[in-house]
């Protein structure tokens, strides 16, 4: 298995960023739809909605 580095976290400096991937609404795979920090107290992430990109501090539940 190869490994793969990822990025340090804008925020926090001590996590890494983790790609997310989604099912779009025709069930096709979307890869690297958001980064979230590794860090549990970070809560920093960066994801892509509908062509925008938006950019959080802290995570929210959803009730989806």
């Amino acid at each position: 298995m190869e490994k793969v580095d990822f990025p340090e976290c804008l925020k926090c400096k001590e996590g890494v960023l983790i790609p997310l991937s989604d099912y779009g609404r025709d069930g096709a795979a979307i890869h690297y739809k958001a980064w979230a920090c590794t860090n549990p107290s970070c809560g920093y992430h960066m994801r892509i909605d509908n062509g925008e990109l938006s950019i959080g501090e802290e995570l929210k539940r959803s009730f989806k």
